[in-house]
């Protein structure tokens, strides 16, 4: 027994020590691609240059990129900063020495809300009277949105055009749960809160065929006005165009539609080009990519002791890191409450822009941010600008400001609240899994009863469904959670309680139907909203700062090269298995039962 223990010792002390080494040359290897890549060179802007801005790929906020995208890949993934996008236009209309934009089109991946200000800003730029020339291979509806406002648009002969229209399919699940024993009890308050349907029903509720009928007419409407205006081709024909599924159409037949002004391939465009700038054949175009001309001063960098800061707010809502099952962008209550005391504390930040672009998530996160907010608001102004999404727990989080602007494809509103939890009661029994304890009274056990699937590290299941009194004890708990959405939205927006539960119930409305009902003050873009906060502040000289300040490249490649090895020394003294149950039912024992999230609604 004795030599056992040495030789587990002895395994365990090896696992740790290779653990340690292994991370050391990863760290080691990544400090050498950070000496190639994390310093970006200084970038001189030459006359005759051309900003090329990539609509291929994801569309963010801010860019959101890791320091281990470069050891992976060479460099980092195809996302790309709003911000930047729209920056670097804006001086490329500035700039004497930037001729034009050449726009390349693709797979964009963003919501339509995003696409407007990008469109905006390019129609701003032709008032310069440089020229747009766009080149797709493969458009899709949001890149054809954007490049529509080119002078002329090519795509390559062999190219795809699609063009087909907006709508909304929802997997519904309820019959693949139960065959595999797991009952999802719903709790909810909202006749239009249906991001729970797809777990207890077969197809949507008429109250969801309603509002997301309203909601993509909306949309699409505003989409085909937009290309209308630009293209000079009336709604009506787009429509016909929309129903003729151009995805598969020749080529040649997108250019007698007029929907675009030509055939090329890449190398033609760029000769092309070539002939726009008279240059030689052989002569090498000047291209400047976004990234290029962050590094390029604008005509508006001010430099004042007044400062308007934006605070970036993305994706889910949660308490902290450990309330979430997923790792994608997050809204973080504990980091967000802290960016918005230090806003409050700085005397130099006049006005807080608050940009949000979430679909919600935790209630209870989003009380401890909007509660931020309005102590904020009791110090300085606070304006909201809303993204793609700011529904929800993103309307939570942004009805306490002084003003709330959107834009008009922006998804805002869905006041509801709902909790879901599953019983995987049956499952457990299939599993073989039997369950027996001691408790001191009647709810000791609430969410103690966790399935656990040995081997494959599943710990997420509650193993017993919630008895009658638990239920109602959970429904009241959800309807209280709603009240007081209700209340924050009633005092935000200058209503009665009774006003916002019209137009609350969890429905989904866009910006421009928002407006109508007196959810959002005005339509337009974060400058829009900059503007607004500082004719609150009463300031007319300001600078812009953008919050929360990105971490430089040491400091992300640092703190993700800790928290790997800390991670991978744990799982080399628990185990693999161990470690994943540990952390999801970590995740579990911390999520909030009361959610105020809306679903993905649109197929692009």
């Amino acid at each position: 027994m004795k030599n056992f223990f040495k030789m587990l010792l002895a395994s365990t002390l090896g696992i740790i020590i290779g653990g340690v080494i292994l991370s050391f040359l990863s760290f080691i290897i990544l400090i050498g691609v950070a000496a190639s890549f994390g310093n970006q060179k200084a970038y001189t802007l030459q006359k005759g240059t051309i900003l090329k801005v990539n609509l291929n790929g994801a569309i963010n906020e801010r860019e959101n990129s890791s320091p281990f995208d470069l050891l992976l890949n060479g460099s980092s993934t195809d996302t790309y900063g709003l911000n930047d996008i729209l920056s670097a236009i804006k001086k490329a209309k500035e700039n004497d020495k930037i001729s034009g934009i050449y726009l390349t089109a693709g797979q964009t991946n963003s919501g339509f809300a995003s696409m407007e200000p990008i469109r905006k800003a390019l129609l701003d730029f032709k008032e310069s009277g440089k020229f747009i020339i766009a080149y797709g291979e493969n458009f899709n509806q949001l890149s054809y949105y954007v490049t529509s406002t080119a002078d002329e648009i090519f795509m390559n002969p062999e190219g795809t055009f699609d063009f087909r229209g907006l709508a909304s399919t929802i997997q519904f699940n309820r019959g693949i749960l139960e065959k595999w024993g797991i009952e999802m009890q719903v709790y909810k308050v909202g006749t239009y809160k249906s991001a729970v349907e797809p777990y207890i029903q077969d197809k949507m509720s008429d109250a969801n065929r309603e509002q997301l009928t309203s909601i993509l007419s909306d949309i699409w409407n505003n989409y085909l006005t937009g290309i209308s205006e630009t293209r000079n081709i009336s709604t009506e024909q787009l429509n016909q165009y929309a129903d003729a599924f151009l995805m598969f159409a020749t080529p040649q037949s997108i250019v007698d539609y007029k929907l675009i002004d030509g055939l090329k391939f890449e190398d033609e465009v760029e000769a092309y080009l070539k002939e726009k700038m008279e240059l030689k054949a052989d002569a090498k175009l000047k291209i400047a990519g976004v990234k290029d001309l962050k590094a390029v001063p604008g005509d508006d960098k001010k430099i004042s002791k007044n400062k308007i800061a934006v605070l970036y707010a993305e994706g889910e809502i949660v308490a902290d890191e450990s309330s979430s099952f997923y790792s994608d962008a997050q809204i973080t209550a504990k980091e967000f409450v802290k960016e918005l005391n230090k806003l409050k504390d700085d005397k130099n930040v006049k006005a807080v822009v608050f940009r949000v672009n979430s679909p919600g998530g935790s209630a209870y996160a989003s009380e401890q941010i909007l509660h931020a907010v309005k102590v904020l608001r009791t110090v300085k102004p606070v304006v909201v600008s809303m993204g793609d999404y700011a529904a929800s727990g993103g309307y939570y989080i942004s009805c306490g400001a002084n003003k709330i602007i959107a834009e008009p494809n922006t998804l805002t509103g869905s006041i509801g609240i709902f909790g879901l939890i599953p019983n995987g009661a049956q499952l457990a029994k299939r599993m073989g899994a039997s369950y027996d304890g001691v408790s001191t009274n009647k709810h000791s056990n609430f969410s103690d009863d966790v399935l656990s699937i040995p081997l494959l590290g599943i710990g997420l299941l509650s193993a017993r469904p919630l008895n009658d009194e638990e239920g109602a004890i959970v429904q009241v708990y959800v309807e209280r959670g709603y009240d007081l959405f209700l209340s924050h939205c009633a005092e935000g927006r200058s209503k009665t309680k009774e006003e916002i539960d019209a137009i609350g119930q969890g429905r989904v409305w866009t910006g421009n139907q928002a407006l109508n009902l007196g959810l959002v003050d005005a339509i337009g873009g974060i400058d829009a909203a900059i503007k607004a906060a500082a004719e609150l502040a009463e300031i007319t000289d300001y600078s812009i700062g953008e919050y929360p300040v990105k971490k430089d490249f040491f400091t992300s490649l640092l703190e993700e090269t800790s928290e790997g090895i800390s991670e991978r020394m744990v799982m080399g003294i628990i185990g693999k298995e161990v470690f994943g149950q540990k952390r999801m039912l970590k995740a579990w024992q911390n999520y909030d039962y009361r959610q105020a999230i809306m679903p993905e609604f649109i197929n692009q």
